[in-house]
């Protein structure tokens, strides 16, 4: 990577950081051996990976990773977001794939030290954060099929932007039809590298037609909805005089998402009527044709809340409500923001502090 900005430049990124676009220069480097276990958490500057040709992690394809973020609130503190749970989901994906399980405690100290020691490059914008992207990857040299007996945990922060933009501008999205994602008993719910290598040529593809994303449907019968290539999905019925949330549940193919957890929580505070269900596609066109179906939105912690504006089912493009973003859609999202920025309370003890402001304005960690 190129040299992170200098302090004079840093608050030109941090007004218009774009998504991942400037690492803050530092990692965080948690290692695992079969013979010592868990080192202590350390933050270092960036710097290449250095691994044998044989590691088997570039072979077998022992690499997991998570997503997660932290933000400041007005009076200049700031918070990782859900990090337990982030710690927990990246133990879960390490499980499935046989990988030593970082203990969530470590993860989040170490998420922790490296914000903390980059505290100057969380930006202070309404959604921006500083994107947290650690990497657990097998780094034992070795051609046999087994597990790796050594792993290292890189943990890389990145001011950011949601990942579809600030403005948060309607998706364009299409079905796959032709490929699957995930079966059950698959690795479908890991957040494992060849998981998103799977779906990049249909997504390509789909680009290359002028979608912005792909939704997957089940991996049998093809005929349920489940999710985009990195974000959840929900739909907004009527259902009388009151909307009606839906998502499908997870049930082994979907990533169990954070956002998505969190705003079926976040309907609940609101009163909102909100289910886990399975959808099909048939459902989905039949609903947008006749109007039933008033709002489709995608969620995930790169994209924050994005609506869905244009859905392709077997070469139709059918318009979402009117094409724009509905009012669930941005009601949800705003709930979401302003707990993440502490702009309302924290009922349910998502945030965690890592640095304080202090009396006099300043801050302190």
């Amino acid at each position: 990577m190129s040299e992170p900005p200098g302090a004079p430049e840093r608050e030109a990124v941090l007004r218009d950081p774009g998504f991942c676009r400037h690492s803050t220069g530092h990692t965080a480097v948690v290692d695992w051996d079969a013979a010592t276990g868990w080192s202590q958490p350390h933050v270092e500057p960036w710097s290449d990976l250095a691994m044998d040709p044989a590691t088997l992690g570039l072979h077998y394809g022992q690499a997991v990773f998570e997503g997660l973020k932290a933000f400041r609130a007005g009076d200049g503190s700031v918070h990782l977001f859900r990090a337990e749970d982030h710690g927990r989901r990246l133990a879960r994906s390490a499980a499935r794939l046989a990988m030593a399980e970082m203990p969530p405690e470590l993860f989040v100290r170490a998420c922790a030290q490296l914000v903390a020691a980059d505290e100057a490059w969380v930006p202070g914008g309404y959604g921006q954060s500083l994107y947290l992207r650690p990497l657990l990857i097998a780094t034992e040299p070795e051609l046999g099929l087994r597990p790796s007996r050594r792993y290292r945990c890189v943990i890389l922060a990145y001011p950011a932007d949601p990942c579809f933009g600030a403005g948060f501008r309607p998706l364009a999205v299409t079905t796959a039809t032709e490929t699957v994602r995930a079966v059950r008993g698959g690795t479908g719910e890991a957040k494992c590298a060849g998981n998103y290598a799977a779906g990049l040529l249909t997504r390509t593809e789909a680009q290359a037609a002028g979608y912005d994303e792909v939704l997957w449907l089940d991996g049998l019968e093809r005929s349920r909805i489940e999710e985009l290539s990195t974000m959840n999905l929900f739909l907004v019925r009527r259902d009388g005089d009151r909307p009606r949330l839906t998502t499908p549940p997870c049930d082994g193919t979907i990533v169990r998402g954070l956002t998505r957890d969190s705003l079926l929580t976040l309907a609940a505070d609101r009163g909102i009527a909100a289910a886990e269900e399975h959808t099909t596609i048939d459902a989905v066109r039949d609903g947008l044709r006749s109007g039933r179906l008033t709002e489709v939105f995608a969620c995930g912690t790169a994209g924050v809340v994005v609506p869905v504006g244009r859905l392709g089912i077997d070469g139709e493009d059918l318009v979402v409500g009117d094409g724009e973003e509905g009012p669930m859609t941005a009601a949800l999202r705003s709930s979401l923001l302003d707990v993440q920025h502490r702009r309302t309370p924290d009922s349910h003890g998502w945030l965690r502090t890592v640095v304080r402001a202090d009396e006099n304005g300043g801050r302190r960690a």
